[in-house]
């Protein structure tokens, strides 16, 4: 099986450069699928609310057959920008790639929330979210990918999506920098042979994780909805795998957790090419440990404020939101919660050593409230990320 080790040489070669950040659209794509025409098969399957072209790629020879689709949500970029650099390396002449392509057909939606996309939503232009529409499909996007699954025929699904820094790999202070889900398939959450198939290839990928960010592996809770595409399919008895790419070390940009998805993807892809995936090695699955909502991006400890009137100490709690200004994602900090957070871990702490906290008009801190730097004992400190 291909070594970590090598897929971290393949991504410095391959990476797209054209794809930065975290704000990543049609118009972002466009020139890169331009280029790739000229040597796989691009085709338009459908168009968006707002009437963006959605598309498709076709790569591969092999008779396994995978479906991978991202920004479904379309603030949740990064596994785009790992597709691209996947699609540069299947394209190169490497030969660790080469029986990848001659076992497996790929089938990849790269944005299939166009409109979203441009406007850095979750929900489509009809503010609706297309991963709770897959029974009803009254969406266009949501019919798009329902006709791709319905004619490709998968025998694997990815669901490509990112997910918020608030995330914990278990009871722990390590974020949960990638996470995975094979979904459930019915009410109960048996554990079907079909999820065995899925879970087995989830567990190939953590091990390689496991490598370059040790216990930073999540797992979502399984809680059936049938609304949601992944269950739908794995319903449908395609091994489906959710790819949630989260919060590595001040990697707001998400250009580290690029290549911990692109590790996934080639592994589990290499995996999968060379292997018989009967579902048999499922149970490393089961011990990789459940998402919890644990961090903040801030934390600042040990905060002088009035509370009823009564001077306490206590914590603050600062979460990013994140804001499309002027074709760029700004993070802006506001205020989530002024209380004990002694069960909570931050991305970044700030000791205020029972000194108060000021915002730039020298008022005692709130909650809600937008601050992009505090005052502690008349030194300005910023809220902003590196």
């Amino acid at each position: 099986m291909m070594q970590v080790e090598a897929i971290k040489q393949l991504f410095l070669k391959h990476k797209e450069s054209h794809l930065q950040h975290r704000y990543i659209t049609h118009k972002s794509i466009k020139p890169l699928l331009e280029n790739l025409s000229k040597k796989i098969t691009i085709e338009t399957i459908g168009i968006s609310v707002l009437n963006n072209p959605i598309h498709g790629i076709k790569i591969g020879s092999g008779e396994k057959r995978i479906l991978m689709w991202s920004q479904m949500h379309g603030n949740e970029s990064t596994t785009t920008k790992a597709i691209f650099d996947l699609l540069n390396t299947l394209l190169s002449d490497e030969a660790l790639v080469s029986p990848i392509l001659k076992a497996c057909t790929l089938y990849i939606i790269p944005i299939l929330n166009p409109d979203g996309a441009l406007a850095y939503t979750r929900i489509n232009a009809n503010e609706v979210d297309l991963n709770r529409d897959a029974q009803n499909l009254t969406q266009p996007e949501s019919k798009v990918l329902r006709a791709i699954f319905k004619t490709f025929n998968p025998h694997f699904c990815y669901n490509l999506h990112g997910q918020r820094t608030i995330f914990s790999a278990g009871n722990t202070n390590k974020s949960a920098t990638v996470s995975f889900l094979a979904p459930a398939q019915d009410k109960v959450c048996t554990i079907t042979p079909n999820r065995k198939v899925a879970m087995e290839v989830i567990a190939v990928m953590n091990a390689a994780l496991q490598e370059v960010i040790p216990n930073q592996v999540g797992v979502y809770d399984d809680a059936f909805n049938l609304n949601c595409v992944g269950d739908t399919f794995q319903s449908e008895n395609v091994p489906t795998i959710l790819f949630e790419a989260g919060h590595y070390h001040n990697d707001y940009a998400r250009d580290c957790t690029r290549e911990f998805i692109y590790i996934s993807y080639l592994t589990s892809l290499d995996y999968i090419s060379k292997t018989d995936v009967t579902g048999v090695n499922y149970q490393p699955y089961l011990e990789i440990p459940e998402n919890e909502k644990l961090f903040f991006d801030i934390i600042i400890k040990d905060a002088k404020t009035i509370l009823d009137g009564k001077e306490i100490i206590t914590d603050i709690a600062i979460q990013y939101q994140e804001k499309l200004i002027g074709g760029k994602i700004n993070f802006i900090p506001k205020v989530e919660k002024i209380e004990n957070l002694d069960g909570y871990f931050a991305h970044k702490h700030i000791q205020a050593n029972k000194l108060e906290v000021f915002n730039n008009n020298m008022q005692l801190l709130k909650i809600d409230s937008e601050n992009v730097f505090v005052m502690i004992n008349n030194e300005k400190i910023s809220l902003l990320p590196k």
